[in-house]
Order: structure tokens, then sequence, then C-alpha cells
């Protein structure tokens, strides 16, 4: 309560100005109604992993890799497809230090885990960064988007129960299997998260791979749910 207050003083105080073309917002974020009707919903997709799919009259409709081969995971909440202007908030975010693209995101997030079908978890884990990335960094998006959620939706984050402990090379233009072979021992459990249901947080899901990686190592400690929030998913 003490948060929303303060947050009410500061948006009548201080107006939110739109991120991506400087106007002034109406809506209390920092992006203006009409950017916001640009944004690349993902509306359609699988009811496993969030894969975008076309237009299909069935719901909780399965992609084929799910049918053939399910996820570690039990769900894949991404409510965008990773496109423009989505794909700029994160890049600016993760690689111009844009940290109130963070905000944004971690709202827009938050908002659409509020809706009442979604089933709220009772832990946030954001993916984790190796240290020497952290490092680089400054930050670990998915941590930082995580506290922004939290706040909103009075889940507490667990970000000390996994840990990366191989710093794998980029993932970017790798296919599915070499991302798996590229994740392999690339993370450890610290300890088992105090919850039954947890979700993994992170800003962008592309072929599940991490996620995966994750999920199943929670699943063998013994966990019973464990969902993936993402600001975004890959075509």
């Amino acid at each position: 309560m003490v948060y929303h207050c303060i947050k009410n003083i500061l948006d009548f105080l201080y107006p939110r100005t739109c991120l991506l073309c400087g106007a002034a917002s109406d809506l209390p974020l920092d992006l203006c109604d009409g950017c916001r009707k640009d944004l690349p919903h993902n509306r359609n997709s699988c009811a496993r992993c969030g894969l975008p799919l076309p237009q299909v009259g069935v719901a909780e409709a399965l992609c084929g890799g799910c049918q053939t081969h399910a996820p570690a995971f039990d769900r894949c909440l991404s409510p965008y497809i990773y496109r423009y202007p989505v794909s700029t908030m994160i890049g600016r975010l993760k690689f111009n230090n844009g940290l109130l693209y963070g905000r944004l995101l971690a709202d827009l997030l938050a908002a659409h885990a509020a809706s009442p079908e979604i089933e709220v978890p009772e832990l946030l884990i954001p993916v984790p960064l190796h240290p020497r990335r952290l490092r680089q960094r400054g930050f670990n998006q998915a941590a930082l988007i995580a506290r922004g959620v939290s706040r909103r939706l009075g889940i507490p984050v667990d970000d000390g129960s996994l840990r990366r402990t191989k710093a794998t090379p980029p993932q970017t233009g790798l296919d599915q299997g070499a991302r798996l072979r590229n994740l392999r021992g690339a993370f450890s459990l610290v300890r088992r998260p105090a919850a039954g249901h947890v979700a993994i947080l992170d800003d962008v899901v592309t072929t599940g791979a991490t996620t995966g990686e994750l999920a199943g190592l929670l699943k063998t400690a013994g966990v019973k749910r464990v969902d993936v929030w993402s600001c975004a998913r890959t075509p």
C-alpha cells in the first residue's frame, strides 16, 4: 500500500513520458497510448511454451514441439511477441543501461499477470547471470524486472536458489540442439525453494532451452509446478 501511495504521488508530480516517442503519457506507464496500441500482443500461443501460433480455434492448443517433447516447465506466460517495439525495449535495457525500460517491462508484464485467469506463483525466480557477465553489465535484467513485478503483485523474489556456474558463449544464432549443449551443466541448485509453485522470470524466451534447464533442476528438487514468465516470446 505504501509503495502504491508513493507511486501515485510521484506520477502526479512528475507525469510519465513515453520512452519510445517522447510524448506525454496519460497512462500510469512510461508509454503513450499510441505506442501502447502498437505493442505486438502474443494472443494466439502454445498453451505450454508460449510459442506464437497462427490463428486457431482450439482452446489450450499445443505447438508441435510440445506435443512430441514437452518442456520441463508447466506453462509459459509471454504477453508479447519479440519484435518492435518490445525488442527495442529489451535491447535498450540490456545493452544501453536503459533501466527505465526495465520498469516499463515490469509494468507491462505485471499488468498481464494480474488477470484473474492467471494462477499466481508463490515465488519469482529470475534467471541468474554468471558473475562475470553480471560485473560487465552491472545488473541482471531478469532480476530487475522480477523486482518490479514483485512490487506490483506482492510476489516475493528468490534470487538465491539458482546459480549460473558456467560462463557460456552467447546463445544468439544457435539452434535448439546447440543451445541445449551450450547450457549443459551451466546452472546449479543452491537450495530448494520453499514453495510448491514458482515462476522462472526472464526478459525473453527464444527456444526455452534456458528456462527448461532451470525448470528441470527445480522439478528434480521437488518443486511441484514451475511456470515461466517472460516479457516476450520469439516467433
